[in-house]
């Protein structure tokens, strides 16, 4: 009973994604995945060097900043740290993405952090088991096709200041049932498109397909 409880657990921390593998292929915007799949399954967190960083408490703004790296670097972390433990509920982790959405965009993004958090009912079975979340970002660089989208774009069609980052790093999630915790990780990719003008703060235009960055 109690190894059934604990891979009840595991399921629940990793399950939100796995429902929403088929829908990030056929989505407008991809939806957050649980564990890779076979070629790659999620991994136990191996030290706790790799625990260093751990989720704010509450949902935090993203930075104000005219830097597109900065920037990207914020959103990204506001996408996935959050903590089930807190006051906060769902729409308030989703909220500071929004704030900083481009006003013409801002219905779009909405729908974009949407598919990036759990929903609803996923999110009430993780805060049963006090879930955590948090990214370790390894890297945040512009992706070599967003010259040639600038190049081909007609006048006009992409906004002045604008930029693409491809954000990389370790998606880990930690629950505990009873005294047991339980930690899975995994690798994640996305592209951030922002606009950043002069020396006023960047915002946030769209976010692509998780794992589906632009190349």
């Amino acid at each position: 009973m109690h190894l059934l409880r604990r891979r009840r657990l595991v399921i629940a921390i990793v399950g939100a994604g796995i429902a929403l593998v088929v829908l990030s292929v056929i989505g407008l915007f991809g939806l957050l995945r649980g564990p890779a799949e076979a070629s790659a399954p999620a991994q136990p967190v191996p030290t706790a060097s790799a625990l260093s960083v751990m989720p704010t408490e509450q949902p935090q703004p993203v930075l104000e900043t005219s830097s597109p790296e900065l920037f990207a670097r914020s959103v990204a972390h506001a996408l996935f740290d959050w903590d089930t433990r807190q006051d906060a509920g769902l729409a308030d982790w989703a909220q500071v993405v929004v704030d900083v959405a481009d006003a013409e965009e801002a219905a779009a993004v909405a729908a974009d952090v949407r598919d990036y958090l759990p929903g609803a009912e996923m999110w009430q079975r993780l805060a049963a088991y006090g879930t955590r979340q948090w990214l370790d970002v390894e890297s945040v660089t512009v992706p070599a096709a967003w010259a040639t989208a600038l190049e081909q774009a007609a006048e006009g069609q992409i906004p002045q200041g604008a930029a693409a980052l491809t954000v990389v790093g370790t998606r880990h999630r930690v629950g505990t049932w009873d005294t047991d915790v339980e930690r899975t990780e995994r690798q994640v990719s996305f592209t951030v498109f922002v606009v950043c003008p002069g020396k006023e703060s960047c915002t946030l235009l769209r976010l692509s397909k998780l794992d589906h960055p632009l190349e």
